[in-house]
């Protein structure tokens, strides 16, 4: 087991996306953010059921940065409710971990 994190959230817009990835990527709260999209999510919202083009980012962190990182997600994102969503890295390469971790906060 890794301290280190995948955060995920969705957002409706490829600009909106990288600018959650930059943010991210430049505050140090993220080694890397993918940006994977269009995706197409169907899902629960006001009684209805809603279908919606959106972006998946993931974020690549460490556990001891998800508050920061998800405050930074919540101040950009315009959802009411957005998916944040951090899944512990329980193994991966040693030197790509390695990279992960020397990129981040200390």
């Amino acid at each position: 087991m890794t301290d280190l994190i995948q955060v995920m959230t969705t957002i409706d817009s490829r600009e909106e996306a990288q600018n959650i990835a930059r943010a991210l990527v430049q505050g140090r709260l993220a080694s890397c953010v993918q940006i994977i999209g269009p995706i197409t999510s169907v899902y629960w919202w006001r009684e209805q059921i809603e279908t919606d083009e959106e972006w998946l980012c993931i974020a690549k962190s460490r556990q001891e940065l998800y508050p920061q990182l998800e405050k930074t997600i919540r101040q950009i994102h315009p959802y009411d409710v957005p998916e944040i969503l951090a899944m512990p890295v329980v193994a991966g390469n040693p030197d790509y971990l390695a990279w992960l971790t020397n990129e981040l906060q200390r």
